[in-house]
């Protein structure tokens, strides 16, 4: 009998989920014209079903916490509990919207059944309706859960609806043959460690290197969540229930801010998340003469791992993390810009998501038991070294379809834990980059001073490129494809940022040129 394992990454979400944390990931799709029926949705992912074999498979744990959990078949399965409807009150605008996706994010997967929901709203303003996609993170990360949002829709809108192929369970294993399983393979396991370990030794000066670059990535990474993060409201214990608001923008705004004042992608968004939080400090009375600690997911999926995800319908987690440092204390845009850019850059040379990469492969040393028990303590163990948790996911640029409907724009959804009462996840889809912001409903009643922020700072980044391009253009009659981030800052050490002093006497000049759009 074959079952997959959860690696351990996987696995973690799965412990440290409790009944304040909840561990699902998700996202809200609007779509155009009228919805389709509940028996054409149906039938539209039935059709598909066969190519995500996790949504008819059910976590079972294995006896004693002996080993990882492990994927089974479900024979109970019924679409019918997974496909859910739901309608606003007219005149159904994007505040009614936000609280129903709060109400939904707010309730646990039940882990008894497979882990993920589809709920179709109706009744959206603009004659639209909407489609909330939840998925335990167990099941997908980011990146992979944007290959498994083309696989349930359709790159066509006159896409024939598949019919659905026969499925037969297999049987699920005994809970003896779950733990004498988990026995042989934690003995095994080891074992079949050092036997790498041993042909890595046939390349001597390969080894070294590898070597010597996880050692420096983890020292890096040491050093940077060894430090304390401030002390703000930001942090604390979390209640059940959530808050969610959206803030939009475009892939257009984004690259003429970039071709104009420099950075990536990435480095621009946070830089608007940056003001949003400026702001929503300085309303609630507390400090901005600071920086305040962002983790952000970076996905560590292979280039064929992302192209052959769909075809196997294997997605499990490839995605590690790391730490940035955002400068509220900076009111100038540029300034605020220029020191996330280079900052970004002295992690990317310092390998930091390499450390967060390796951690994780660790992990699989310890026993199962004790990894369980560690994830569970460390969500209720106040924690000092990050205030929120931001995360970027690049999305198909090119429009999808669900029965004909056009999708018009989608949003994402982050989930809340360790002590981080808010999180913010970026989308992008066919020329639209969206912001989700995910939030404790007790903690953060103003929450909409923070997307407020996030949007005024974008439109003030946008609205300085601009400035730039002009004056730039009146100088040589054409718009400037490069500028150094030493420009961006004023010319007086003193008013320079420390983060970006400290990457100037590493980095000196770096010249950012447009490139394609960088994932987080």
């Amino acid at each position: 009998m074959s079952y997959d394992r959860l690696s351990p990454l996987d696995a973690s979400f799965l412990h440290i989920e409790d009944d304040v944390s909840h561990m699902h990931i998700g996202a809200v799709c609007v779509f155009e014209g009228p919805p389709p029926t509940y028996d054409e949705m149906l039938a539209t992912v039935a059709g598909k079903l066969h190519l995500v074999p996790r949504f008819r498979q059910v976590v079972q744990t294995v006896p004693g916490e002996l080993g990882r959990p492990v994927w089974v078949d479900y024979p109970h399965f019924n679409l019918e509990y997974h496909i859910r409807q739901s309608a606003l009150p007219s005149p159904g605008g994007e505040e009614a919207l936000w609280r129903l996706v709060g109400r939904v994010m707010s309730q646990q997967l039940d882990r008894s059944k497979p882990l993920w929901e589809h709920w179709i709203v109706e009744g959206l303003e603009g004659d639209r309706w909407a489609l909330i996609s939840k998925t335990h993170h167990c099941m997908v990360d980011g990146v992979s859960g944007a290959d498994m949002l083309a696989v349930v829709l359709d790159i066509t809108p006159d896409a024939p609806t598949a019919p659905p192929r026969e499925w037969v369970p297999q049987p699920q294993p005994s809970a003896f043959q779950l733990a004498a399983d988990a026995v042989v393979s934690t003995v095994s396991s080891p074992f079949e460690q050092l036997r790498v370990l041993r042909s890595l030794t046939r390349v001597p000066r390969r080894a070294a290197a590898d070597a010597g670059q996880v050692f420096r990535s983890l020292w890096a990474a040491a050093g940077a969540v060894g430090r304390s993060a401030p002390q703000t409201s930001l942090n604390g214990p979390l209640g059940p229930h959530r808050r969610w608001m959206t803030v939009d923008s475009s892939v257009a705004d984004v690259k003429a801010v970039r071709q104009a004042l420099g950075g990536t992608f990435n480095d621009v968004v946070l830089a608007a998340i940056t003001r949003g939080f400026r702001d929503l400090l300085l309303s609630r009375g507390e400090s901005v003469d600071r920086s305040i600690r962002t983790m952000v997911p970076v996905s560590v999926r292979a280039r064929n791992d992302q192209g052959t995800a769909v075809g196997d319908g294997n997605y499990d987690n490839r995605v590690s993390a790391v730490f940035a440092e955002l400068p509220i204390d900076l009111d100038d845009p540029i300034q605020c810009l220029a020191s996330i850019s280079l900052q970004m850059e002295g992690l990317k040379e310092s390998k930091h998501a390499m450390a967060g990469e390796r951690l994780t492969e660790l992990t699989g040393f310890a026993p199962p038991m004790l990894l369980a028990a560690a994830g569970r303590i460390g969500t209720r163990l106040p924690q000092r070294t990050v205030n929120t948790l931001t995360t970027n996911v690049p999305g198909p640029q090119l429009p999808l379809y669900a029965r004909g409907r056009k999708m018009v724009v989608a949003y994402p959804y982050a989930p809340l834990g360790a002590q981080l009462r808010i999180s913010v996840a970026i989308f992008s889809y066919d020329g639209k980059v969206t912001f989700g912001i995910s939030a404790d409903f007790d903690s953060n009643p103003d929450l909409a001073v923070l997307a407020k922020g996030v949007e005024s700072g974008m439109e003030e980044l946008v609205a300085v490129a601009r400035r730039a391009q002009v004056r730039s253009s009146r100088r040589t009659g054409r718009a400037p494809a490069t500028r150094t981030l030493r420009a961006m800052t004023t010319p007086t050490a003193n008013t320079i940022h420390p983060v970006v002093r400290g990457s100037q006497k590493k980095l000196k000049t770096i010249a950012i040129t447009d490139t394609a759009m960088a994932k987080p």
